[in-house]
């Protein structure tokens, strides 16, 4: 679709008249060309007197047309003298569009006879146009009109184009012209406009200096800057405000100032935690481009900077099926370090029990795929699995599981059977010793902030029996693995108890979480790994936008694969007791890890009365109204599931199981004794016998985790019969 005739008139004329900056004597029959277009198709004489009154005064020719429109000649003939180096045209162009394009610095050329270059005349038809007039528009105001612009210099070299003048008015009025305004007239920073100081010169007349080219400024290197990676770790990571004040850097391999490993020492003294943001800073680095190694000696610390990073790759979860069984020291594969190294996650103790592990990550940081990876570990190494997944159909290995809570209210189910569990085995266990006849169980609890946040319906409920359960059973074969999307206190119920509880009885698993939720400093500070945020984990790796923005619209392939490369699942830091967190990256799942399980059935929990009795258990809630008081015995809890009290009915027992009540004989002395309170009197006269110092009832209770109320009267019963002396209200084993 061609110009209306509007258009035609409007822009026609603009765009030949600048023909005069390079054409030179083609000027005159240009512009003759431009005004015969527009006269031919009747366009106003007032029209054509505002192309001429735009450059009007720059140039002789301008002089001349005007004076032929004042004579009353053709206006045809008046555009053909009007024509200023193509100034007029662009200003008249400029009205009509409202808009301000950015002045063409074209290369000096002789203009008319006033003498000027066609750069000089553009500088002064520009200045005329927008600050000092005599044009006007409606709507457009004029910056400061008659601030002409006089004594006009113009410098230019190959990088270099500058003008000087003096901005002046009539005598008595006073210059208003901004360095602001100069530079938005000619579209440059304002930086490189220079106004003389109003003190020093008359209030009418100002100097000015424009830069509209500058050269480009080069890099210089100062002499003494550093350059290599051991200058730059003296001058800012071993001076006394850096990330390692004292330390001096060796390197052991250099490929470039991005591709680098050393090792930093600190003379005869330990380096201690290392904040590895501060440290990216000191090295002018994003921090996933730093990894670092804690060495045998504290005084050492391996530092390894990457271009590419080394976990780009991923290892494949088939590549390493034979390491995924646990090994005698209780450690399972869990992926690879930033170094190349097996990244190993303990589930058990030999000699002492199982372990706890705490897991942090958002979505889509594959938090999920490293808890697959655990069932499968679990399973493959005769581990019972209870599962408490709040949001069902989330764990994709739920059937490796032995008991499953599939939903919330399931979920609350699975933990309230782990806790009948650890009573079960303490009920039955006096002298735990390792390996236990009956199989490690780990309790999976993922989304945890779903049953332990304050919003939670079973908030007061789990924050009891999670606690209890980090607390206790370790020894009597049962590890807790919490799953939550964040560091902070809210996911664990700001329970300190919980995340201390873990952090000491296992290792703990650091992914990417949501921006400003992934810190582990302040409140969240987690020994070993101070100083990381994972939100500064990035979701892609660096090149991935271009990959991605490479579309292939061939269709849905319904069979392609995730490749390591199109994310960051799974990368993080690891962190295992007494150790610092170290990067690294879990396994890849190319194939679905419950394949690798072989078809066998689940890893089964032993035949016990919790186990017998786990659909009421799972039903019973096991703290009063108030979330406090919960059932401290595994008497009063199958009571409870069974609906009467423990003092009127006492619930069946394994006949196996120490210290139950076998009546008139049994181990209480007392006929028909309440079987919960023969299972305490046991236990206080063992602590009695361990501690082997006096105690008060108030101690023996915290240390029981049992109400006061119910220690004193069988510490009375156990007095009667010869086994506990008090004196002065202290106990002790008689």
């Amino acid at each position: 679709m061609g110009p209306t005739r509007a258009q035609f008139i409007q822009y026609t004329p603009a765009a030949l008249a600048v023909a005069p900056l390079v054409a030179g004597p083609w000027s005159a029959l240009a512009a003759a060309a431009a005004g015969a277009g527009a006269w031919a198709i009747n366009a106003s004489a007032p029209v054509l007197r505002s192309l001429i009154a735009c450059g009007g005064m720059a140039t002789g020719c301008g002089i001349t047309a005007h004076e032929v429109l004042a004579a009353g000649g053709n206006p045809l003939i008046a555009l053909g003298l009007a024509v200023p180096a193509g100034a007029a045209a662009l200003a008249h162009h400029r009205n009509i569009t409202g808009h301000l394009p950015a002045p063409a610095l074209m290369p000096a050329t002789t203009g008319t006879a006033t003498g000027l270059t066609s750069q000089a005349q553009l500088i002064i038809a520009w200045w005329k146009e927008f600050i000092s007039g005599p044009t006007q528009t409606e709507d457009r105001k004029l910056i400061q009109p008659g601030a002409n612009l006089e004594h006009l210099a113009l410098e230019a070299d190959d990088d270099h184009v500058s003008f000087t003048g003096i901005i002046t008015l009539p005598q008595g009025q006073q210059v208003r012209v901004k360095a602001a305004d100069i530079a938005a007239v000619y579209q440059i920073p304002v930086s490189q406009v220079e106004l003389g100081d109003p003190k020093h010169y008359a209030p009418n007349a100002l100097p000015v200096t424009v830069h509209l080219k500058v050269p480009t400024a080069q890099p210089q290197i100062a002499a003494g800057t550093p350059t290599t990676p051991e200058e730059v770790w003296a001058a800012h990571v071993g001076v006394p405000e850096g990330a390692m004040p004292g330390t001096t850097l060796t390197l052991t391999r250099y490929d470039g100032p991005l591709d680098w490993e050393g090792i930093a020492t600190r003379d005869r003294r330990a380096i201690g935690t290392v904040n590895l943001q501060d440290l990216a800073g000191n090295l002018d680095l994003e921090t996933i481009q730093i990894a670092l190694a804690p060495g045998d000696k504290p005084s050492q610390m391996g530092i390894r900077v990457m271009r590419e990073h080394a976990l780009m790759h991923g290892t494949m979860l088939s590549s390493v099926v034979d390491e995924l069984s646990m090994d005698s020291r209780g450690y399972v594969r869990a992926g690879t370090y930033v170094d190349g190294r097996p990244a190993l996650l303990p589930l058990a103790q030999p000699g002492s029990g199982a372990r706890h592990l705490y897991l942090v990550g958002g979505s889509r940081s594959g938090k999920s795929g490293l808890l697959e990876q655990i069932l499968l570990s679990a399973h493959r190494s005769g581990i019972a699995v209870i599962l408490a997944s709040p949001q069902a159909g989330t764990i994709a290995g739920a059937s490796l599981s032995a008991y499953l809570g599939d939903g919330l209210d399931e979920a609350m189910g699975a933990l309230r059977l782990a806790y009948a569990m650890m009573l079960d085995r303490e009920a039955r266990y006096r002298s735990p010793a390792f390996p236990f006849t009956d199989p490690l169980v780990l309790v999976v609890i993922d989304e945890a902030h779903m049953l332990l946040s304050a919003s939670s319906p079973y908030h007061l409920e789990a924050k009891a029996i999670v606690e209890q359960l980090t607390r206790r059973s370790l020894k009597r074969g049962i590890g807790v693995v919490l799953a939550t999307q964040t560091p902070l206190a809210e996911d664990l119920g700001n329970s300190t108890v919980i995340r201390s509880q873990l952090l000491i009885g296992g290792g703990a698993v650091f992914l990417r979480c949501a921006r400003g939720q992934g810190s582990l400093v302040g409140a969240n500070a987690v020994e070993g790994a101070e100083g990381i945020d994972l939100s500064m984990i990035p979701s892609q790796w660096p090149g991935q936008y271009a990959k991605v923005a490479d579309r292939d619209m061939s269709g849905l392939a319904t069979e392609a694969a995730a490749a390591p490369e199109d994310g960051t699942f799974g990368l993080g830091y690891l962190l295992t007791p007494g150790s610092q967190a170290v990067q690294f990256r879990s396994l890849h799942l190319d194939v679905p890890p419950v394949s690798l399980a072989g078809g066998e059935p689940p890893v089964g929990i032993e035949d016990c009365d919790a186990w017998r009795e786990r659909d009421a258990i799972s039903q019973t809630p096991m703290v009063d109204k108030r979330g406090k008081n919960l059932i401290g015995s595994l008497a009063d809890l199958l009571a409870a599931a069974e609906g009467a009290p423990s003092s009127q009915e006492a619930p069946h027992h394994n006949p196996s199981t120490p210290y139950a009540s076998t009546g008139p004989a049994g181990p209480g002395g007392a006929a028909g004794a309440p079987e919960g309170q023969e299972l305490i009197k046991p236990r206080i006269l063992e602590l009695l016998q361990e501690q082997s110092i006096p105690m008060t009832a108030e101690t023996i209770a915290r240390k029981l985790e049992t109400p006061a109320k119910r220690i004193k009267p069988r510490l009375s019963e156990l007095k009667k019969q010869n086994k506990v002396t008090n004196e002065n209200g202290l106990w002790r084993a008689a």
